[in-house]
């Protein structure tokens, strides 16, 4: 039987640090992965130096502990510890110093595609509050499920949600300061802004150093051989689209919009958008179609039905499918488990937008 990613957290658990706590309840843990081979790797990202020394028993204690799991064949226990930058490198209120938010570098001519990456699949909107985030988050759990290797890019710099939305707290790993190791939930591997901050901080750049954070959250992230790597695409039609439309060989773009006039309005914006940047459409989907009363079994369209339909037939592009409003929905997005990996309608409808997807070659 395969190992799971839980079972390994769980030993891990039982494992006390000298000062108290565990690598886990001390965030001390960073990058674990279990593939299908039972090979188990992870990082412990010691405070300082100092504590890097303190911590090497528990690297070996922790490692042998994981290698006694049934299933497991080989166990990667890295030990590192964050190295001061040099006095004045950075000026006061510059981005955190994981390399991140630098402003981009010149490249070829045209867009280029990223290795290892077979497909990108961007999913974007005109306006904010359509539930794209959650579309890209259970897209991306809906194609694991399918088989395919999934990576998920929160470009949303300025409103990271996906963190949450998978389930993961964790700071992403950089094992020579200047690659990263992206982090790894429900079979996705993900990379977010919100990942390098605290919670409530704030992201306050201006368009150059958006558009480098998108280039080094593409370039510099050790993504491995993928797929499909899906994009949630911050709302409108800003920087962030206009760096990946020109700067990377994409495969399409799916928009996400509720049935409502004033969506519309926008999604059309970001469908023109994308035409202008030659960016193939791949279709549409219609979010919070629908809402079923689960005390009474009533049907009712709150937001309006079958707008996007209609818009997709005007505009002769794919409508990819439906999804409904659901409490389920939300509950699953704020607790880190997507509603894709359970059962039910809304789970039903991604798996049916995935298996599309995949059956088409676009996914």
């Amino acid at each position: 039987m395969a190992v799971t990613r839980e079972e390994v957290v769980k030993v891990l658990e039982r494992v006390n640090l000298p000062d108290g706590g565990d690598l886990v309840s001390r965030d001390l843990l960073r990058a674990l992965t279990v593939d299908s081979d039972g090979r188990v790797s992870f990082v412990i990202e010691a405070e300082s130096a100092a504590s890097a020394r303190q911590l090497e028993p528990v690297r070996q204690q922790v490692e042998s502990a994981v290698a006694g799991i049934a299933g497991v064949t080989s166990v990667s226990a890295v030990l590192t510890a964050p190295t001061a930058a040099p006095r004045g490198s950075a000026p006061a209120g510059a981005p955190p110093n994981l390399t991140i938010g630098r402003h981009p570098t010149a490249q070829q001519s045209g867009p280029q595609p990223v290795p290892g990456i077979a497909r990108i699949l961007l999913v974007g909107s005109g306006k904010g509050g359509v539930g794209k985030s959650t579309v890209s988050a259970n897209l991306a759990v809906a194609l694991a499920r399918q088989g395919r290797r999934v990576g998920l890019l929160d470009a949303d710099i300025y409103g990271p949600s996906i963190p949450r939305m998978m389930g993961t707290n964790s700071r992403p790993a950089s094992p020579d300061g200047k690659k990263i190791e992206p982090l790894t939930a429900h079979g996705v591997k993900l990379m977010s802004m919100g990942a390098m901050l605290r919670e409530a901080e704030a992201v306050i750049w201006r368009g150059p150093m958006l558009m480098g954070a998108m280039q080094q959250m593409l370039g510099d992230v050790l993504w491995g051989d993928l797929d499909v790597l899906v994009i949630d695409l911050p709302p409108g039609t800003g920087d962030v689209q206009l760096t990946l439309g020109q700067r990377y060989r994409t495969n399409g773009a799916i928009i996400v919009s509720t049935p409502q006039d004033v969506a519309l309005i926008d999604a059309r914006r970001a469908i023109d958008m994308f035409v202008k940047l030659k960016v193939p459409i791949l279709g549409l989907i219609e979010n919070m179609s629908t809402y079923v009363c689960p005390q009474c079994g009533h049907e009712a369209h709150l937001f309006g039905h079958g707008g996007v339909v209609a818009e997709a037939k005007k505009l002769e592009v794919p409508f990819l499918g439906a999804l409904p409003l659901e409490l389920e929905t939300r509950l699953a997005g704020d607790s880190g488990a997507p509603v894709a990996l359970g059962e039910g309608a809304a789970a039903a409808a991604y798996g049916a937008l995935a298996a599309r997807l995949v059956g088409g070659g676009m996914a």
